[in-house]
């Protein structure tokens, strides 16, 4: 079939695209959020076809399904297409993230639209942790967990360093968990690698400690970064409140141990076998350095958690049940 879908989320729409059909991607002359178009970090298959705003409202009649992703694109789609989703085209909504507010109290803001209340418009979470987060009222819901693309098992842990990947972690502060990145980093050697990241620089610095030793990798393409971070001994995933990062998964697919906070849907990606979860930063620090001193724990928790990974986030079944979900809501 055909799917219009934008280019929202890099590596989530990486693996959403290597399904069978063809899926059309808006873009607009900027690239900007609302029309990216096709990735150029990633490698994404010939039939992902770009189409603007004009192309869109011309070949609106051939879009079998639409999936959307951000509040404002139920708008986006009848504005450009003419087409009212879950009305006159099949479509479905993925929610990516987790509330954003007070969880108990945080309304989906497409609950109570009327091809949503009706079971029209299916919301599908990302993680059953968002899906019981979410008051989404009478949505029809759904759980399709992430999927990564296996990168190989690169890890060699030869650095005595942890890696993380962080996009934005001044902004993103408190809900990255950049302060307990700061907090380890005060004792451990590490390697932050994502977009935004060299405005962490003045932090590190007043950290004291071994902050001096930290390293800042900005926007490395997404290859790269896979073989620089399987150097490093760990990963350490320091989010407080985050759907799940899919460097996290990406990084266990590595082969590499980790060290995370047990929030969200961390303690169901990250099995004791794979690493260590703790809400004591000091705990994650004791450990680090305990890997560092000790390659081989270090390496057995990672092939743990490559196994882990590619057992339960393996894009067949990713495709699977996103196929099984197309088919029942174009029927």
């Amino acid at each position: 079939m055909k799917v219009l879908i934008w280019h929202v989320h890099g590596s989530w729409t990486t693996t959403f695209v290597g399904g069978p059909h063809e899926y059309l991607v808006p873009v607009v002359p900027d690239r900007g959020p609302d029309g990216r178009g096709r990735a150029r970090t990633w490698q994404w298959p010939a039939s992902v076809v770009e189409a603007s705003p004009a192309e869109l409202a011309d070949r609106a009649r051939e879009v079998d399904a639409v999936v959307l992703q951000r509040p404002h694109e139920v708008e986006l789609l009848h504005r450009w297409t003419g087409l009212r989703a879950g009305v006159d085209v099949p479509a479905v909504y993925v929610e990516h993230n987790a509330p954003t507010e007070h969880a108990a109290r945080s309304r989906h803001p497409l609950a109570g639209l009327d091809a949503v209340e009706d079971g029209r418009l299916p919301i599908v979470h990302v993680t059953a942790f968002n899906a019981l987060m979410w008051d989404t009222g009478e949505a029809r819901t759904r759980v399709i967990d992430h999927a990564v693309i296996d990168p190989g098992h690169l890890y060699t842990g030869a650095a005595e360093r942890l890696g993380a990947v962080v996009n934005e972690p001044v902004r993103r502060w408190r809900v990255a968990g950049t302060d307990v990145l700061l907090r380890v980093a005060r004792d451990v050697p590490l390697d932050v690698y994502g977009m935004a990241v060299e405005k962490l620089g003045e932090h590190l610095g007043a950290t004291g400690g071994r902050a001096g030793e930290a390293r800042l990798h900005d926007d490395v393409p997404q290859a790269q970064m896979h073989a620089r971070l399987a150097q490093a001994r760990a990963y350490l995933h320091p989010y407080r409140w985050t759907s799940l990062g899919l460097a996290l998964l990406e990084a266990m697919a590595l082969g590499m141990p980790v060290l995370a906070l047990p929030t969200t849907e961390a303690p169901a990606a990250v099995p004791r076998s794979a690493g260590v979860l703790s809400a004591r930063p000091e705990e994650l620090v004791a450990v680090a350095r305990r890997w560092l001193a000790d390659p081989d724990e270090a390496r057995a928790h990672g092939d743990a958690a490559r196994s882990h990974v590619l057992d339960h986030y393996a894009p067949a079944a990713f495709h699977r049940r996103w196929d099984a979900l197309l088919q029942e809501v174009t029927a």
